[in-house]
C-alpha cells in the first residue's frame, strides 16, 4: 500500500501582527511509515535431501558390488570322487589357456579359457564344472566347483555370461572363460582338471 501525504496548515504569527497578516506554513507528515517486515526465511531443504540421496545410492551401489564379489568368490566344494554328468561325454573341451591379472586389492585374478562343443543331440542351457588345482606331488591343492561362463565378446574386453543366455544347440560350439579369485600356493603351475558334473538340457 502506498504511503498516503497530509498536508496540514500551521498557522504562524509574529508578535504584534493581525490575523490577517499571519503567514501559514504548510506542514508535511508522510504519515505512516512503511517498514518492511523480517518474515523468518525458511530454509530450502531440497539440496540437503537431494545430496542425502545421492550418497545412499552410491553407498547401496558399492555394498551390491562387494556382496556380489563375495559370492562370486565362494566355491563349493565337491569330492574329486563325485561322477561326471551322462552327457559330459558329448561336450569335448580343448583349446585350454590360462592367464591372470593384478586386481585392486593388490592380488592375482587367474583365468582359465577354453573350447566347448555340443556333439549330443540335445541344448545345453546350462554347465556346472570342477576345477581341479594340484601340487608337485599331483595331490588336489584346490577344489573348486562353479557354472562354466561362455565369452560373449572380446572387445573392447572380455565380457563371459550364463550358458542360459546363449544355450548351445546341437552342433555348436563356443569359448568358454573360469575365473579364479586365488589360486591355492601350493598348485604346480599346471593346466588344472576340468570334470563336468552337471548339465542341463532340453
Amino acid at each position: 500500500m502506498a504511503a498516503q501525504l497530509y498536508v496540514k496548515a500551521l498557522t504562524v504569527s509574529a508578535p504584534g501582527t493581525s490575523s490577517a497578516n499571519r503567514c501559514r506554513i504548510p506542514l508535511v507528515s508522510l504519515g505512516p511509515q512503511l517498514v518492511p517486515s523480517r518474515e523468518k526465511e525458511e530454509r530450502n531443504w531440497l539440496p540437503l535431501i537431494v545430496a542425502v540421496a545421492v550418497i545412499l545410492s552410491i553407498a547401496a551401489g558399492v555394498i551390491l558390488t562387494l556382496e556380489r564379489g563375495s559370492a562370486r568368490g565362494k566355491t563349493t566344494v565337491t569330492p574329486i570322487s563325485a561322477p561326471l554328468d551322462a552327457y559330459a561325454g558329448s561336450l569335448p573341451l580343448t583349446k585350454m589357456a590360462m592367464s591372470e591379472s593384478g586386481n585392486l586389492a593388490g592380488g592375482k585374478i587367474t583365468y582359465l579359457d577354453g573350447h566347448i562343443a555340443n556333439r549330443g543331440a540335445r541344448t545345453v542351457t546350462a554347465i556346472t564344472v570342477q576345477v581341479l588345482f594340484r601340487d608337485f606331488a599331483h595331490e588336489v591343492a584346490q577344489n573348486e566347483t562353479l557354472p562354466m561362463k561362455l565369452i560373449r565378446m572380446r572387445e573392447p574386453y572380455i565380457d563371459v555370461e550364463p550358458v542360459s543366455a546363449a544355450p548351445l544347440r546341437p552342433g555348436a560350439e563356443a569359448d568358454f572363460r573360469l575365473i579364479f579369485d586365488s589360486v591355492s600356493p601350493d598348485w604346480d603351475g599346471a593346466y588344472p582338471e576340468i570334470r563336468i558334473l552337471h548339465v542341463e538340457t532340453k
